[in-house]
């Protein structure tokens, strides 16, 4: 058994197989987010040393990051309608 390359254009065709799959169409908007970061929220002393405490603000990707792809288009929000049947205990 021959073994793929992981290469860009093999990942993107993949990529494409999905949206196809879902019946997702080339004009729907797409919001592409990563998850499995790490963000350094607290500012470090100036001496610290930089392998340990990390810059405020830094973000890093970690070995199991993921992104997750959002179809914008299609999640209209829709509010929630109060229901006519449902009566209040107190006026």
């Amino acid at each position: 058994m021959t073994e793929k390359k992981n290469t860009s254009a093999n990942m993107l065709g993949q990529f494409s197989i999905a949206l196809q799959q879902l019946g997702w169409d080339p004009e729907d908007e797409l919001r592409v987010d990563i998850g499995g970061v790490a963000a350094t929220g607290t500012a470090t002393h100036p001496d610290a040393n930089p392998k340990w405490a990390k810059p405020f603000g830094t973000i890093t990707y970690q070995k199991d990051a993921f992104i997750v792809i959002k179809n914008v288009s299609r999640s209209p929000v829709v509010p929630s309608q109060p229901n006519p049947d449902l009566k209040a205990y107190h006026v």
